[in-house]
């Protein structure tokens, strides 16, 4: 299989982005996920999966991502890894607190997703649920969140990169 050094996840759509990512959470395998694996699941398992009605109304959201994936597959080959076109954004709670580890201008690094873990247990969520910055339930789901990132994306990636700006 080959790994892309480029942001390649960056040139997919969020939609077969997070279809990719469902097929392969949903395959399970050993064997890491391919383009063509995933082609193949979409023409073979995917409109099997959706009901009559369903089907009619996501009839050309199916056909896009054949097309779409076609084009990646085309430009990149059957063998690149599937992982590789899955793009992952921070909530918009984690956003908050990678902004605010971000501007903090006496780091003279850009933060990773470890620094942020770092900041958490610093005490950084308390100050922000002090501030106003935050809510309390909203604080709840942020360490799960940045760890489940840290699982996927390893602690050394920039946290910038994971930042939803909506």
């Amino acid at each position: 299989m080959i790994r892309n050094p480029i942001d390649i996840a960056s040139r997919v759509s969020p939609e077969l982005s997070g279809l990719i990512e469902t097929i392969i959470n949903r395959l399970e395998s050993d064997e890491p996920v391919t383009l063509a694996t995933v082609r193949s699941f979409i023409e073979d398992d995917y409109p099997a999966e959706i009901d009559e009605a369903e089907h009619l109304h996501h009839f050309d959201t199916v056909e896009s991502l054949v097309d779409e994936l076609g084009e990646l597959i085309e430009q990149f080959g059957e063998s690149a890894a599937a992982m590789d076109f899955v793009y992952a954004f921070a909530s918009e709670q984690l956003s908050r607190v990678i902004e605010e580890v971000v501007s903090d201008e006496s780091r003279d690094n850009p933060p990773t997703l470890a620094t942020i873990k770092e900041s958490l247990g610093n005490g950084l969520l308390g100050s922000m649920v002090g501030e106003g910055a935050l809510e309390d339930d909203e604080a709840d789901v942020v360490v799960p969140e940045l760890d489940n990132l840290i699982d996927r994306f390893g602690a050394d990636a920039l946290a910038e990169d994971f930042l939803r700006y909506e």
